[in-house]
């Protein structure tokens, strides 16, 4: 299923095209999905994937899909920007140990956008 994953300000941050990796819309490769959890290439936790939101390592959200349901107000989407052609994703190193999920916020995470990952 492909996703877009808008940010607070409902900007278009990056998509997923086969529920596994994330991309930003320059053709980048910046994070996979893994059993609920979302981890750099690099093998960092950095957050939580789960009823169409992203959430950072503390519960707060940063990213939401079109069918995102509870969290905090979304805002109005804006327009998806033409993506590019997507680079060679590296390889994944090795995941460091998944943190205890938080419960989850109703805020916006300080984090935003490419900041994220």
């Amino acid at each position: 299923m492909k996703s877009t994953f808008y940010d607070s300000n409902g900007r278009p941050v990056a998509y997923t095209k086969d529920d596994v990796h994330i991309y930003l819309f320059s053709g980048e490769p910046v994070a996979y999905l893994d059993n609920g959890s979302v981890y750099s290439f690099s093998g960092r936790h950095l957050g939580w994937f789960e009823n169409g939101w992203i959430r950072d390592n503390s519960g707060q959200c940063v990213f939401f899909t079109e069918n995102a349901t509870g969290g905090p107000m979304k805002p109005m989407k804006m327009m998806k920007p033409m993506k590019s052609m997507e680079q060679m994703k590296p390889m994944k190193g090795m995941k460091e140990m998944r943190p205890m999920q938080p419960m989850d916020s109703l805020s916006w995470s300080e984090l935003s956008g490419e900041q994220f990952f």
